[in-house]
């Protein structure tokens, strides 16, 4: 493959042409109460061609490697036909080619292990799930496992191999008492082997453990609170209230928004650093170039409170004069890579967690995520669970928790950052202009953050 894709690039037409070349491994089983829903294995393979053109993109996809040389011409015509029409033309950042064989090694490779095997390790999470109490009347076990190999090349003499692993495991519960319905879970993923699917009854009992409790939980007074997010929340909410305004295809395309975040612009409170990570070996999604052949690298979003860095294509640091930061992904071989996110988090603090509840008369512990959306700098989260705090102590489980509000006014109100920094890749993903879901991780210590409306009974 590789001399014939140098060989190839050598007679591309345009400006500019790379190749992107990917071959997957994949297997699902889906338990849905006590039904098997899916239970598949399946080979795939494909690629995409770009070609820059007069500062005009031409792309085209195929099946068949023995297609790229017409597909290159494919995409040169298509180029051709749009620089007519292009106000603003791309550009390019430089970068230095480079070649490159990422390969790895799994301690039990997913691929060897039968399907009926896996089936079994996810009915038996099943049957935990359903059988722990009479008050759960469904539950949801979705095991998954893939490897990617992907191949590009460029006509700058770029040629890189990587493999990318995947594994992640979804295990859900739901009960009831009368009219009350309550649901939770846990959610694994990491970039390994087989052995990290097995083993986890400890987290098949504690999803089906707590939406029993949760059937006992008092709703939430709303109302505006300290709130102490856990590990996960926190994670969640910086990757998607604040990280998708740090990338830089979404700013040049929001001219209000690219006034706000102006760099050495303040934030937060001089104890908040936030991280872009390239490459976290082992994490979900991570692989050290990133889909436009680009060396990922580690950046400072913020540092000490101030705004010192956004998220780059080559493109995208063409168009703002900086370097690019190994953040165009592309969730498949049928997508165009765009700016997105790798391994977001906020950097510990020096707190332990009796210092993060001591002071709070009257409070809110939030813990894990249930969903979310945002509207800009506007955002609303609903968190899995929670706990009243009273007088520094933990008290009651709380439900119906919903936080809302602006992310840099909150930003602004973060009091306290804990020691304890987890990093975490779950089972589902990120989504950004219909490619989803992109395997991504996000992190941070247990925050304490003042003044947060939440939305209750």
């Amino acid at each position: 493959m590789k001399a014939f894709l140098k060989e190839t690039l050598q007679r591309a037409p345009g400006d500019y042409a790379e190749v992107r070349w990917e071959e997957a491994t994949r297997s699902r089983v889906i338990f849905q109460r006590d039904q098997l829903m899916a239970l598949e294995s399946s080979r795939e393979a494909g690629g995409i061609v770009r070609v820059l053109v007069d500062g005009a993109w031409g792309i085209a996809v195929f099946t068949d490697p023995e297609e790229i040389p017409g597909k290159l011409e494919e995409a040169a015509s298509l180029a051709k036909a749009s620089a007519a029409h292009v106000r603003n033309k791309i550009l390019l950042a430089p970068v230095e080619p480079v070649e490159d064989v990422v390969t790895i090694s799994l301690n039990e490779d997913f691929r060897e292990v039968p399907l009926e095997e896996k089936r079994k390790l996810a009915q038996h999470y099943n049957e935990l799930i359903l059988h722990y109490s009479k008050e759960i009347v469904s539950s949801s076990v979705r095991y998954t496992d893939s490897l990617r190999r992907v191949i590009f090349a460029n006509t700058e003499g770029t040629y890189i191999e990587q493999e990318i692993p995947d594994i992640t495991l979804h295990l859900a519960a739901v009960a009831r008492r009368n009219g009350n319905i309550q649901q939770a879970f846990e959610s694994l993923g990491e970039a390994a082997g087989y052995e990290f699917a097995k083993g986890r009854e400890e987290k098949a009992l504690a999803a089906a453990k707590r939406a029993v409790e949760l059937l006992s939980a008092a709703p939430v007074k709303g109302g505006r609170y300290t709130v102490i997010l856990d590990q996960e929340l926190a994670g969640v909410f910086i990757h998607e209230a604040f990280g998708h305004i740090c990338e830089a295809d979404f700013l040049l395309r929001n001219e209000p928004m690219r006034r706000v975040m102006q760099l050495g612009k303040r934030f937060g409170v001089e104890a908040l650093n936030v991280v872009e990570d390239g490459y976290v070996p082992g994490r979900r999604g991570n692989t050290p170039y990133d889909d436009e052949g680009v060396r990922r690298r580690k950046i400072y979003l913020v540092k000490e409170g101030v705004l010192t860095g956004l998220m780059h294509s080559r493109a995208t640091a063409a168009v703002t004069g900086m370097e690019p930061t190994g953040n165009a992904r592309a969730v498949s071989w049928e997508h165009e890579p765009i700016v997105r996110m790798r391994n977001t988090y906020i950097e510990p603090g020096e707190a332990s967690f009796e210092d993060l509840i001591s002071g709070i008369d009257h409070g809110i512990y939030a813990k894990g995520a249930f969903g979310g959306q945002t509207e800009f700098e506007q955002f609303t989260f609903s968190a899995a669970y929670a706990y009243e705090i009273r007088g520094g102590e933990i008290g009651r489980m709380l439900r119906d928790v919903v936080l809302t509000g602006n992310v840099f006014e909150t930003l602004r109100n973060i009091e306290m950052l804990g020691k304890d920094f987890e990093l975490k890749g779950g089972a589902g993903g990120c989504g950004k202009d219909g490619q989803s879901p992109l395997p991504v991780t996000f992190g941070a210590p247990h925050v304490r953050i003042r003044d947060v409306i939440v939305g209750g009974r």
